[in-house]
């Protein structure tokens, strides 16, 4: 039995410990948020927080998660939008977005630890986008920095 907590709930699981975590945020805890996209830790777009970090979940076997917390695009707002899910909709980053909800979780990551990250610091993100909205996605991590700062978050 494996115990974690997803999102703030307490979660077990009891199949097989070599599952992805995405499989089981999908199929078991029916968050639906995280995307499927190359299998193979690449592209980002299965980018969840385990203990705060961004990890590619795609490829993280339920057996590395026995007393985990699991943060996902549905868990990420409290009673008001993260600063980052703030400016995604102000700069109007979404295209097609299928690639967001890890790109916007990989943005948290960075902006905990760079909370004024210039160019060169956002360039170091590496999930991809196939609409190519890195210019807008470049924006609204400037703007979610600024928003953070104004609301006292960072």
């Amino acid at each position: 039995m494996i115990k974690l907590v997803v999102n703030g709930q307490p979660r077990e699981f009891d199949g097989d410990s070599s599952m992805p975590l995405l499989w089981y945020l999908r199929d078991h805890a029916h968050l639906t948020g995280t995307k499927f996209g190359c299998g193979i830790a690449q592209c980002g777009a299965c980018t969840v927080h385990v203990d705060g970090s961004a990890v590619r979940s795609c490829t993280l076997p339920m057996a590395a998660l026995e007393g985990k917390q699991i943060t996902t695009i549905e868990g990420l707002a409290g009673e008001r939008l993260h600063a980052v899910q703030q400016a995604w909709i102000e700069e109007d980053v979404p295209q097609c977005g299928y690639c967001q909800a890890g790109q916007i979780m990989a943005a948290v990551d960075l902006l905990k630890r760079d909370p004024d990250p210039g160019d060169e610091a956002i360039n170091t993100l590496t999930n991809l986008c196939r609409c190519g909205t890195y210019p807008r996605i470049r924006k609204a991590i400037k703007r979610a920095a600024q928003l953070a700062r104004a609301e006292g978050e960072q």
